[in-house]
C-alpha cells in the first residue's frame, strides 16, 4: 500500500483505508488461533501441575486444527507414563518394605540413596542421606564397598552384630553400573543366618554338654545293672536299694535332658523379641499355685506382692516368662532356710532405672532367706553348670542349668537380670522386663 500511494499516485486516505481493512481482517482472522494457543497453554500449564483438566475444544478459524489434538495427545501420554512410572514407584517401595531382610543402597560418594525398613530398624533409621562410614561398623563391609566402586565382581561378607543380642548375617555386596544421569552404586543385601550359626553351635555345645554331665549317672545305671545281674543277684534288699538310686539317677537324667532341650530352644530365638502381651500377676500366681505343695514340704510359704493386678503388661512370651519364674522360685525354696518365707517383690520402674535402654519396665524380686551366696561367685552364677557347691545341688536335683536359662530369657526379652547377695542373710534375684509397647507408648503420649 505504501508502495502505491508513493509511485502509482493511490490517495493517502485511500491507501490508510485500505490498510486499516486488512489489519482488522486479520485480526479477525488470527483472533480465534490466538484463543485457540491461550487455551492449549492453560490447558497444558494444568496438566504439569497435576490438575485434573480437559482439553480444550478446536477454534473453527483456528490456522492449525491439528495443533490441539497432537498437543493433547502429546500430554495425555506423558500424564500416562508419568502415572505409571509413579504406580511403579509405589509398588517398589512396597515391595523394599516388604523385604524381611535389610537392603541399602550406597552411592559412589559413600552415602546412602536408599534403604528399606528392615535396614532402618537393624541400625535405628532414618538412614537415607547418611554417610555410610557412620552407619556400618564392620571394617571388612567398608572394605567390600570400596571394592565393588572400584570395578571388582560381587562378593559375600560374613559379619557378626553384638549388641543388644549376638547377631550373624551374610551380606551379598553386588555392582550397579552407571546410568545416564546416575553413577555407579553398590547393593548390600544382608540375609540372617543367626539361627542357622547358633543351630551350629549348639549342636556342638549339647554334645559336649550332655556327654560331660551325663557320664556320671550313666556310670551309675550301667553299675548298679551290672551288680543287680551278679552278686546281688538274688538279694531283695540290695535290689530295692539299687533300683531306687537308680530311678533317682535316671530322673537327673531326664531333668537334665529336658534342661539342655529347653536352652537350645531358647538360645535359638534369642535374637528374635516376644511380640506377646503378658500379665505378670497372671503368671507369678500360676507358678506360686504350682510350687505351693514343695514348698509346704519344707514349711515355707511363698508371698506374692500385693497390688500386682495395677502391675503394667509386659511385652513377652508367656510361656518363657512362666518358665524363668518357676526357675527362680524354684530355686529359692531348695537354697532358702526351711521355715523361712520366699517373698516376691514387684514394682514399675521408670527407663532410668529399669537397666533397659529408653523403655519403662517392671521389676520383679524373689528373695529368700537362706545362706547367702559369696560375692566371688555372683557373676558366675548364670554359666552352664557353674555351681556354688556341686555335691550340694545334685542333692537337691539340680541340673547347674537354671540361672543359664533365666539369663537368656531375660536376654531374649530385652530385659536385664540383678543378682545381690549376703553371707547369713540370702539372695535376691531382679528380673527388669520391659512394658509392652503399647502401653508404654500411651504413657509417653499422656506425659
Amino acid at each position: 500500500m505504501l508502495g502505491l500511494i508513493a509511485f502509482a499516485g493511490l490517495p493517502p486516505l485511500a491507501g490508510l483505508a485500505a490498510i486499516l481493512v486488512m489489519m482488522a481482517g486479520l485480526s479477525w482472522l488470527l483472533l480465534g488461533h490466538l484463543r485457540h494457543l491461550s487455551a492449549l497453554s492453560a490447558y497444558a500449564r494444568a496438566v504439569a501441575a497435576g490438575e485434573a483438566a480437559n482439553p480444550p475444544a478446536a477454534e473453527p478459524l483456528a490456522l492449525d486444527p491439528t495443533l490441539a489434538p497432537a498437543l493433547t495427545g502429546a500430554l495425555g501420554a506423558l500424564r500416562e507414563r508419568e502415572q505409571s512410572l509413579a504406580a511403579h514407584a509405589a509398588l517398589a517401595e512396597r515391595i523394599l518394605a516388604q523385604l524381611p531382610d535389610p537392603l541399602l543402597l550406597v552411592n559412589s560418594d559413600m552415602r546412602l540413596r536408599l534403604a528399606n525398613p528392615a535396614a532402618e530398624a537393624l541400625y535405628g533409621g532414618p538412614l537415607q542421606g547418611r554417610d555410610i562410614v557412620g552407619v556400618l561398623r564392620q571394617p571388612e563391609l567398608l572394605e567390600a564397598i570400596d571394592r565393588i566402586l572400584l570395578g571388582d565382581p560381587a562378593e559375600t561378607v560374613e559379619f557378626t552384630m553384638p549388641v543388644p543380642v549376638e547377631r550373624h548375617f551374610a551380606a551379598q555386596v553386588l555392582p550397579l553400573p552407571a546410568t545416564a544421569g546416575e553413577t555407579a552404586m553398590t547393593l548390600l543385601l544382608f540375609q540372617d543366618v543367626t539361627k542357622m550359626v547358633r543351630a551350629d553351635r549348639l549342636r556342638a555345645d549339647f554334645v559336649a554338654n550332655a556327654s560331660h554331665e551325663m557320664r556320671t549317672p550313666l556310670s551309675t545305671l550301667v553299675g548298679f545293672i551290672e551288680t543287680l545281674r551278679g552278686a546281688a543277684k538274688d538279694d531283695s534288699q540290695a535290689r530295692a536299694r539299687f533300683l531306687g538310686i537308680m530311678q533317682e539317677q535316671a530322673g537327673r537324667m531326664a531333668r537334665l535332658v529336658a534342661d539342655l532341650l529347653s536352652l537350645s530352644r531358647i538360645e535359638l530365638n534369642e535374637h528374635s523379641v516376644p511380640t506377646g502381651t503378658v500379665r505378670l500377676d497372671e503368671v507369678l500366681a500360676g507358678v506360686a499355685d504350682s510350687l505351693a505343695m514343695k514348698a509346704d514340704a519344707r514349711s515355707m510359704r511363698i508371698e506374692l506382692p500385693a497390688g500386682m493386678a495395677a502391675l503394667p503388661p509386659v511385652q513377652g512370651d508367656s510361656d518363657e516368662l512362666v518358665q524363668l519364674f518357676q526357675n527362680l522360685i524354684d530355686n529359692a525354696i531348695k537354697y532358702g532356710k526351711a521355715g523361712m518365707p520366699v517373698s516376691i517383690e514387684a514394682r514399675p520402674c521408670p527407663p532410668a532405672a529399669a537397666m533397659t535402654p529408653a523403655r519403662p519396665a517392671v521389676a520383679i524380686s524373689v528373695v529368700d532367706r537362706g545362706d547367702g551366696i559369696p560375692k566371688e561367685h555372683l557373676p558366675r552364677l548364670t554359666e552352664r553348670f557353674y555351681r556354688v557347691d556341686t555335691a550340694r545341688s545334685r542333692d537337691l536335683g539340680g541340673t547347674g542349668l537354671g540361672l543359664a536359662i533365666v539369663k537368656h530369657i531375660v536376654s531374649r526379652h530385652r530385659g536385664a537380670l540383678e543378682i545381690d547377695s549376703e553371707l547369713g542373710k540370702g539372695s535376691r534375684f531382679t528380673v527388669y522386663l520391659p512394658v509392652a509397647e503399647r502401653v508404654s507408648a500411651g504413657a509417653r503420649s499422656a506425659a
